[in-house]
């Protein structure tokens, strides 16, 4: 077997743990507007993309240690929340209603869980705040490759999480079809070295 010319730098993968479905403290690392364009190119609409990590328990930091570990140069941080924005065009008022008080009900998760903050329609300004946050398992498959992965799925009151009072989320699965993959879950790294916080992307 030839010897890997790089091998004395490469760097091991590490253990890998899957974040499990459940409820968690987190706080908010960043948040922005990002416009996107629509799969039928007939425009574009915009989504409060919210970068969140956990805060207490056992996954305490799960986001920032899985950043760390990744080993590629296209570093993405996972723990993610989107939201999608009322685009108020008038083309579907029922839409945009429902869109409205999904991104009510996350605000006032965050509002009920920082005492004195209320919302003013700055994005960065939740840089920094504190949120419970439920996370479910959803299947996913792309390019001839499958599994699962935890997400974000909305935000609750913090105390809400500290007191056990809140519902797992039910997992997602694919609508199946004849070609569907079924694969073993993807994994998250858990287990990683810590290094200094300004290899962060906040």
């Amino acid at each position: 077997m030839r010897k890997y010319g790089n091998w004395d730098k490469v760097k091991a993968a590490a253990e890998f743990e899957q974040l499990p479905p459940g409820g968690y403290v987190c706080r908010i690392m960043g948040a922005e507007v990002k416009e996107y364009e629509r799969k039928d190119h007939s425009g574009s609409f915009e989504k409060l993309r919210i970068s969140l990590d956990i805060v207490e328990g056992r996954y305490k930091d799960f986001y920032a240690n899985d950043y760390r570990a990744q080993n590629t140069e296209d570093k993405r941080w996972r723990g993610v929340l989107e939201l999608y924005l009322p685009d108020e065009n008038g083309a579907n008022a029922e839409q945009e209603e429902r869109t409205a008080s999904y991104l009510k009900a996350a605000i006032e998760a965050i509002e009920e869980s920082n005492n004195g903050y209320r919302w003013d329609w700055d994005e960065r300004k939740l840089k920094g705040k504190i949120v419970g946050c439920l996370f479910r398992s959803k299947e996913w498959e792309y390019e001839g490759r499958g599994g699962w992965r935890t997400e974000a799925l909305r935000f609750i009151e913090a105390d809400r999480i500290r007191q056990g009072k809140f519902k797992v989320p039910a997992a997602k699965p694919l609508k199946k079809t004849s070609d569907s993959v079924h694969t073993a879950p993807m994994t998250t790294p858990e287990n990683v070295e810590i290094i200094a916080d300004d290899d962060l992307p906040f």
